[in-house]
């Protein structure tokens, strides 16, 4: 089972997903795909690790999800947005190599015996980016978004912290 969460910056998104995974297991993982960028990166991980408490596993996987023995779980994913982040900066902004590696890494996910909360982020329905690189990721974040979209079960868009159901 997939559910794919997707909505703007502090929409709501986490705080929906976190409930969900609690409604469906006792001990839930979060999976957690951001990289310690820098200290007001390491701040924001650290206030969303103190949102959860001794009920979740916290696991921290960069790139490879799939990879993680996770048969069985209720698995909350945040975010999509860093995950393509890290494949987008380690092929040095390969646009058609980051599509590639990262939908090639979400087909194995989706292929773990798992249920899977993924969380995204619609970048596009904001300002337009003013830097070459900026629009490349836009355009990467909304394809690899669709790419999700059509295999998820279910697929929540937020706004403002209300659920929309897409599907």
């Amino acid at each position: 089972m997939i559910y794919y969460i997707t909505g703007g910056t502090r929409s709501g998104k986490s705080s929906y997903a976190q409930k969900l995974a609690l409604s469906l297991s006792d001990h839930p993982v979060y999976l957690a795909t951001a990289r310690k960028w820098d200290d007001d990166f390491k701040q924001r991980i650290k206030r969303h690790q103190e949102d959860r408490d001794e009920r979740w596993e916290n696991i921290e996987e960069e790139k490879h999800p799939s990879q993680v023995k996770l048969r069985g779980r209720v698995v909350v994913l945040d975010c999509v947005t860093l995950w393509l982040t890290n494949f987008f900066s380690d092929t040095k902004y390969n646009v058609d190599e980051t599509l590639k590696l990262i939908k090639n890494e979400f087909d194995k996910l989706a292929g773990v015996d798992a249920t899977w909360i993924i969380i995204s982020n619609e970048i596009g329905m904001g300002m337009h980016a003013d830097t070459e690189i900026g629009r490349k990721f836009a355009d990467l974040q909304g394809w690899i978004n669709q790419h999700i979209a059509e295999k998820a079960d279910k697929a929540v868009f937020m706004v403002s912290g209300i659920p929309l159901n897409l599907k």
